[in-house]
């Protein structure tokens, strides 16, 4: 990697001609008005406006297709001598305003189209106390500014004479010698060769504009045997704005050398499949993470899915895999919903669905995933990755691990998966697990979920349809205000153990009332017995007789066990320290 700065003219021409261009992967130009005239203010005052990053053309490991900054009259089919991977919006937006003959295409602050000229005012450039908007002046494409709708022309600069008179010098020839000297020659014959304009376009070119011919920008440059992952890291080190450098645009740029259009690949496999409550969560980079996972496996390489294996991806491979891939997704989802995890914002870890649809995709054969007993075990490993909290961070290593362990373990009943054997959950754990930031948090409302808990008042079992019709969110069992008056600790009636999901109309109904309270009101409301409503608490885990006695501290261990007792079932795992000094002392007892 190399850094050095250079003349702004020389990249301008570099441009222009074609010896700098884009990978594919950049996308439009998007910056507006009053950002391109805040840039143009910062060349022209010697400011420095950040680094660009450029790489060697020719890099065998990173074959992109190329493509002309927008605007360039160059060739796409010239072959530049470098890409430029970060400052596409400054180098467009330079180019375009102060090199380019035509209009600039850009937009207003509200995102309206718009084609502009920017011009300097001589006077107030020159003038220390004038406002920005006076010095670098954004002229429509027919060179009028009006007010009054289009009724008054305030400033014409059709023509040259017009811009000698109004003292406005057009910014796109600043860069260009020969177009300067030219246009200050007219400019010195139309004023009739005045001493005083002389004397101010003198200082203007020594303040303003020579400076800008001189203007040098950093400029960083990755050699030609730069390897695609130091590229993608180095760029996301570097890159302060714009479009982020990842995997997928990588692995885009270099499918297309094949004319194949990952991108569009994408949105078309995104809304067939991905459109879904879950499955909207899943990027493209999750996609091609996940296809690496599958193919690796199933090609008998080793398995792995670094980001180095991502970039190594061939469009064989990805055409080989990638609608099977998304039917093991769709799998995947509905192996969720059975669960009772029905959208994104329920889903415990984003990560762990990488290495669930891979799984799933390799059970498709012989629709093993079908079966009861394969669904049933892929599903126990699901839970003890999500209550083991295991899936915080992106792991690749536990994803290889999972794939090679899991199928194993089903086809030939090997050994237990790591993440089966790495469960550990603590008791205490539960008395932390305060909000939905917790992945095991929303593993706990699943499975109330999954013990058909049905609502306080109409008493529906809340599965899929119900869970949006009626508005299920998780809600407090002895009330929050109930539980501040009566004072009890914070960290016990606020955790999970005191939390369950009900309808937003149940939750108006409950307020801040004693649960013996709320639930007559309740019984009322929903013209429903005692003994149907003592049910429906009872599906929420809940010991009835203890909730209708307002008995908070043996409501909340026989909770808390009950609780525990569902974990173990579902991770097949038994969790040990139930009976801890530490959960003796804080619950008033052992949970055993």
């Amino acid at each position: 990697m190399k850094t050095n700065d250079r003349r702004l003219t020389d990249l301008m021409k570099e441009v222009d001609s074609g010896l700098a261009q884009l990978p594919d992967f950049q996308r439009g130009w998007v910056w507006d008005d009053g950002r391109i005239r805040a840039l143009i203010l910062s060349v022209i005052r010697n400011f420095p406006v950040g680094a660009a990053m450029f790489l060697e053309y020719g890099n065998e490991s990173v074959h992109f297709k190329h493509k002309p900054i927008e605007g360039s009259p160059a060739d796409p089919g010239i072959e530049p001598d470098e890409l430029i991977l970060d400052g596409q919006q400054r180098l467009t937006s330079l180019y375009n305003a102060l090199y380019s003959k035509n209009p600039v295409h850009t937009k207003t602050e509200k995102g309206k189209n718009i084609d502009r000229y920017y011009y300097l005012s001589i006077e107030n450039a020159l003038n220390l106390t004038a406002d920005d908007d006076k010095i670098v002046v954004s002229v429509p494409a027919n060179k009028l500014i009006t007010s009054d709708f289009g009724r008054n022309v305030e400033k014409d600069l059709t023509s040259r004479e017009q811009e000698f008179k109004l003292k406005m010098f057009p910014l796109n020839i600043i860069l260009d010698s020969a177009a300067v000297l030219d246009w200050q020659n007219q400019y010195y014959s139309y004023m009739n060769y005045d001493h005083e304009i002389i004397q101010q376009f003198i200082e203007l070119f020594s303040k303003v504009i020579n400076p800008t011919q001189q203007y040098q920008m950093p400029v960083i440059l990755l050699e030609k045997t730069t390897p695609k992952e130091a590229v993608c890291q180095v760029f996301e080190n570097v890159n302060t704005g714009g479009v982020s450098l990842t995997v997928f645009e990588l692995v885009t740029a270099v499918f297309a050398m094949d004319d194949f259009q990952l991108r569009k690949d994408w949105e078309n496999k995104r809304e067939t499949y991905f459109s879904g409550d879950i499955l909207s969560i899943v990027t493209a980079t999750d996609f091609l993470t996940a296809l690496t996972l599958l193919s690796s496996y199933m090609e008998g390489d080793t398995v792995s899915c670094k980001k180095k294996d991502v970039l190594s991806l061939t469009l064989d491979i990805y055409k080989k895999y990638s609608e099977d891939l998304c039917k093991g997704f769709s799998i995947a989802e509905n192996l969720l919903r059975e669960e009772r995890i029905f959208s994104s914002n329920d889903l415990p870890y984003s990560t762990q669905l990488i290495p669930l649809s891979a799984i799933c995709t390799v059970l498709m054969k012989h629709n093993r995933i079908r079966t009861t007993s394969v669904k049933n075990k892929v599903k126990q490993w699901y839970w003890c990755g999500v209550f083991g909290e295991l899936y915080g961070s992106a792991n690749e290593t536990r994803y290889a691990n999972d794939i090679v362990q899991v199928v194993k373990w089903i086809e030939s009943e090997g050994n237990l998966p790591k993440t089966v054997t790495d469960f550990y959950f603590n008791p205490m754990r539960l008395l932390g697990m305060q909000s939905r930031q917790s992945a095991a948090y929303k593993g706990m409302m699943a499975l109330i979920l999954k013990n058909h808990a049905r609502d306080f008042i109409s008493g529906t079992e809340m599965d899929f349809s119900t869970f949006t019709d009626e508005k299920i969110d998780i809600h407090h069992i002895f009330p929050k205000d109930y539980c501040i008056q009566k004072g009890y600790d914070k960290r016990l009636w606020n955790s999970v153990v005191n939390k369950t999901p009900i309808s937003a109309s149940s939750n108006r109904e409950i307020g801040g009332s004693a649960p013996s309270v709320y639930l007559e009101k309740l019984e009322k409301k929903g013209s429903v017995t005692a003994t149907d409503l003592d049910g429906y608490v009872e599906t929420h885990w809940i010991d009835h007789t203890l909730l209708r006695n307002n008995d908070f501290q043996k409501y909340f261990v026989d909770r808390a066990k009950k609780l525990l007792a569902a974990i173990e079932t579902a991770t097949g795992r038994t969790i040990s320290g139930k009976d801890a000094d530490e959960v003796k002392q804080t619950f008033g007892e052992a949970l055993v």
